[in-house]
């Protein structure tokens, strides 16, 4: 069961993490919740990562560029999770179009009465763990992650196209998020799926 305390209504919205690994059913989860709350402002990470060149063939480690460089993390505290915090009424944010490999500016509006959920990965990382009023961490087995994943994600290529991509590049991020920052111990609720 999920309680909210709204404490902070009166000054700014709500803001809810939906934090959790790849494959750990983040999307559905949000799907779900949309019908259970009103009043609520959806933001997926992963339509604010940067443009390919910025985080790929940068001479770093493929679980660094991904960990390190997919978002641009400190334009995101400033102009996302600092700006609901001081209740502004705008967000401007790039939405990055993978079709075009461009970032476009797009306007999202708040009120202070609303709820914004914030879904993604690495979403306890330092510089945004401390702008959660509410978190939530999605726990799946390893298993069954590393299943879904790899039967989702077929823009990669095959099978073993996938399963080179995800072991030097995405499961070596997240092994390294969970020993960083511990997020199961930062989360206010720990769901299965």
């Amino acid at each position: 069961m999920l309680t909210l305390h709204n404490k902070h209504y009166v000054n700014r919205p709500f803001i809810i993490a939906i934090d959790g690994l790849s494959g750990a059913g983040k999307t559905t989860f949000v799907n779900q919740l949309k019908d259970k709350l009103e009043n609520i402002v959806v933001i997926h990470i992963d339509d604010h990562i940067v443009e390919r060149q910025k985080r790929y063939g940068t001479g770093h480690a493929q679980w660094y560029e991904y960990y390190q460089l997919q978002w641009d993390t400190i334009f995101l505290e400033e102009h996302l999770y600092k700006r609901i915090h001081e209740n502004e009424r705008q967000l401007r944010l790039p939405f990055y179009r993978k079709d075009l490999d461009t970032c476009v500016n797009k306007t999202i509006h708040l009120r202070p009465d609303q709820i914004v959920i914030i879904e993604g990965v690495f979403l306890l990382r330092e510089e945004w763990k401390n702008y959660y009023d509410y978190i939530i961490f999605l726990d799946c087995p390893k298993e069954i992650r590393y299943d879904r994943v790899l039967q989702r994600d077929t823009y990669i290529g095959n099978i073993p196209e996938r399963v080179k991509k995800y072991e030097e590049r995405y499961w070596v991020a997240e092994d390294y998020y969970l020993n960083k920052q511990s997020p199961l111990k930062l989360a206010h609720s720990i769901f299965p799926s």
